[in-house]
Order: structure tokens, then sequence, then C-alpha cells
């Protein structure tokens, strides 16, 4: 893993983030026309766009894009570079994601399908939408992913196989990229309490609801419980959006960028974890967690 050499500046430059309507995305946006860059930042809808170009400190364009649908990623890059021009992109930060949380036995498949599309497909359509542009701006590529990239929780796997996927992306493109001289980075953060938690909570209740009575039985006691620690451990994380931020601008900036950034302890730890600890010694941890409760 290479070091970052001294910073780039933001000064002129354009980049393109996703999933800025709330949480993560939003801090990231913010945070980067705050800093000087000239930020195109990808909304669910209109209303969500100009309340963050209001908040703004600095330049700030809402692009209004699903990464799911690619006549709306088309017409998204056709925006950008009318406005971006010759100088083309500097930065495509791909952060929009949803989290599918429920026993892998009750997940079902559109719910998989959906969670795929969005947190694995519909960032390749990005890349390869907004790659003509990063060319013409020698700019780079920063995918934000998650701790659960290293280590895949149990009631999490549905989530976890999407960050994999994209951790796998990343390294694929990151290698093909490199005659290019086009770094891919990615961004690992850790518990970061966003909108993201209740979203979760909220669907992975429904999602073991609309499973058969019998199969209910089997997570009742552990998945609830399982959830309310997660959330504890969110809401009492010391990691917070503005975090992530500054770690993306890093990033965005280093005249070497490192290929990844753990956000957080629990991020770094896991990848630590991963790389030392057998599989049943990770698997024994979850054991402890998840046994009935006394």
């Amino acid at each position: 893993m290479s070091k970052s050499s001294g910073p780039i500046s933001p000064a002129g430059r354009a980049v393109v983030i996703t999933g800025a309507s709330s949480g993560l995305g939003e801090a990231c946006a913010l945070h980067l026309s705050r800093v000087g860059f000239h930020v195109f930042a990808g909304v669910r809808g209109r209303e969500d766009g100009e309340r963050l170009r209001l908040a703004a400190a600095g330049r700030l364009t809402p692009v209004v894009v699903d990464v799911t649908d690619e006549k709306s990623v088309q017409a998204a890059v056709h925006e950008v570079t009318g406005s971006a021009g010759e100088a083309g992109l500097w930065g495509l930060v791909n952060n929009a994601g949803i989290a599918v949380t429920a026993p892998l036995e009750c997940v079902p498949g559109e719910l998989m399908r959906r969670q795929l599309d969005v947190n694995v497909t519909g960032q390749l359509l990005m890349i390869q939408g907004f790659l003509p542009l990063l060319r013409a701006g020698t700019g780079r590529i920063v995918n934000v992913s998650s701790g659960l990239g290293n280590i895949a929780l149990p009631y999490l796997g549905a989530y976890a196989a999407s960050q994999f996927a994209k951790e796998a992306l990343s390294d694929s493109l990151r290698r093909e990229l490199a005659p290019q001289r086009i770094p891919v980075v990615v961004v690992q953060p850790g518990a970061v309490l966003t909108p993201l938690w209740d979203k979760m909570s909220d669907a992975g209740g429904r999602a073991l609801e609309s499973a058969p009575e019998p199969v209910q039985e089997f997570y009742r006691g552990t998945f609830p419980r399982f959830m309310v620690t997660n959330g504890t451990r969110a809401r009492t994380s010391r990691t917070i959006p503005d975090d992530v931020a500054r770690v993306v601008f890093r990033a965005l900036v280093a005249e070497r960028p490192r290929t990844r950034y753990g956000v957080g302890r629990d991020a770094v730890a896991s990848r630590v974890a991963a790389r030392l600890l057998p599989d049943r010694a990770i698997d024994r941890i979850f054991a402890g967690i998840l046994a009935p409760a006394r």
C-alpha cells in the first residue's frame, strides 16, 4: 500500500458524488464544496437537490440520478459533461447504497436483487458512464464501501455480499486502470450513525415478519437483539459523517492515494481481524453474540 504524498489543490476541479440526499453522501458533498471542489451532487429528487444547494458553502450543482437506471445515468453524464467541458472530471465518488438487513433465509429474491443492483451494478454503471470524463480530467475513482467488506456479520449477509462485491470490483478496476493512471480508491467507514440505521431496522423487521411462521421462530430471539446491539454501536460510535467526508477529501487530493482508507477503529479492526484470525475464531465471536438470552 502506497503512502499519500503532498495534497493537490481542489480549486477548479469537479467531482461527482452519488447518494448525496442524506447521510454520508450529504456530508461529503457539503464538505467537498466547502473546501473548493465544484461538486455535482447526485440526489434522488429535485427537493433534495435544492436543500443541498442552499446548505452548501461553495459550488454545488445537484444532479438527479437513479444509479440503477442506465438512461438516468447517461442523462447525468450528459449534464455534467455540458458543465465540466474539456476540463473533464477530477473525481467520481461512488457512495450511493442501501442496506438489506435480515436473516438470509428471510431475504426475498427481489430484495436481494435490489441490494446488488444499487450497491454494485449501479456503481459500475456510474463508472462506465463517467470514465471518459475522468480520463479527460486525469481524475480518480473513490468507492465508498464498508467495514462489512472485510467480515460478513450475521443478519447483514445481503449487505455484506454487496460490499464484498464492491471490494472485488474496486480491486479489478484498480488493476485494469493502472496503465491509464486512473487511481481507484476504497474508503471503508465503520459504524456511523446515519438515517440508514433506522431504515435497516425497519426493513429487517418487515422481512422477518413476511417469512413463514415456523421460520420466524428461529430468529425472533436473536435477530431483534442483534439489531439493537448494532444500533447502539452506531449511536455510541465516535465516528461521524464529517470524519468520512474528510477521508474522502484526503483520497481525492493525495498525490499518490492509498488503495484503501479505513474510517473508525472498528473498520480498521475488522480488516486486521479478517487478515489475522482464522474463520473459526471469528465464528466463535459471533456465536457468543447470538447465544440465546438467559
